[in-house]
């Protein structure tokens, strides 16, 4: 699936000195549902940054979609349905966890793909929640014939991404194989959609920053969308962030270019697929904030 982004990212070669953008003496605004954040873009002859990160028009998951996954479901907005979904996540993420390793490669060649994957499993007295699908993920950037390969939910997905096919209808329940079909998909970074994957089903907006770049551990703790908001709007924290995450790249312009091309695959990612989850978005707003900040003190030696 071809995704055309409103503000690209060059991350070529680095010149001598590097510059973005400072943080503003004013709070940073906040981005609301549907709108797009007026960017300033920033740039080098070698290397270009938008300001911000846009977000698109936001857009409900598909009833449709979450009708083929769940018909029960048909009168329950998709917020009450995700909402729902949180109290079952332990026990979908147990039955994924079943299906790893050796079970359900993590890529295979596109070319040995087929519609279905069949996997045995083991009949117990309380079976975990198994997985519907499998997501074969290819690079919209490349033209590798190796597919990431993710188990699903199919409600998990319908309810949280907008922008997603139809799904195969699913097998029959399982006894003692498990019938997956398999959903082809292409995007950006097949690689940072793992960040979004485990999101889906635990929500842990800590978990996200961990696996982006390093933070204080004092400032995960417990990371709630409330200090993700607060921490936006205070140029201070900010920029002790921005130093803490300077200061464990050794001020290395090439590492923290690593960490600006992360957040972006994972932004890049989110658009693609329609996921318009208002704390994942703040979130990542913060992660770009901090990283910039980042560049900034690296590029002018603090």
């Amino acid at each position: 699936m071809a995704l055309t982004l409103i503000y690209c990212i060059f991350l070529i070669s680095l010149p001598a000195m590097f510059q973005v953008a400072s943080y503003p003496s004013s709070s940073f605004p906040m981005h609301g549902h549907g709108h797009h954040q007026k960017q300033q873009q920033v740039s080098s002859p070698s290397i270009q940054l938008p300001r911000t990160l846009a977000r698109p028009p936001f857009a409900e998951a598909s009833r449709e979609a979450i009708l083929a996954a769940a018909p029960e479901l048909a009168s329950v907005p998709a917020e009450y349905i995700r909402r729902g979904l949180r109290s079952r996540a332990n026990e979908m993420l147990a039955g994924i966890s079943v299906l790893s390793g050796s079970h359900l490669p993590s890529s295979m060649p596109r070319s040995h793909m087929q519609a279905t994957i069949s996997i045995p499993i083991r009949p117990t007295q309380a079976p975990p929640t198994y997985p519907t699908h499998v997501l074969a993920l290819s690079s919209s950037k490349s033209s590798s014939d190796s597919v990431m390969l993710f188990p699903v939910h199919s409600l998990i997905l319908a309810s949280h991404c907008a922008s997603l096919p139809r799904m195969p209808p699913p097998a029959s329940p399982p006894s003692t194989t498990l019938h997956l079909p398999v959903l082809p998909f292409s995007l950006p970074s097949p690689a940072a959609f793992s960040i979004l994957h485990t999101y889906m089903y635990n929500h842990r907006l800590d978990s996200v920053l961990k696996s982006l770049f390093p933070l204080p551990a004092g400032f995960l703790q417990s990371l709630s969308h409330h200090t993700v908001q607060t921490t936006l709007s205070s140029g201070t924290t900010l920029h002790q962030l921005s130093a803490y995450l300077c200061s464990s790249a050794g001020s290395n312009l090439h590492t923290l270019t690593s960490h600006a091309a992360h957040v972006k695959e994972l932004w890049q990612d989110m658009v693609a697929l329609g996921l318009h989850d208002p704390e994942l978005w703040d979130t990542i707003d913060l992660a770009w904030e901090v990283v910039l900040g980042a560049l900034n003190l690296a590029a002018k030696g603090h």
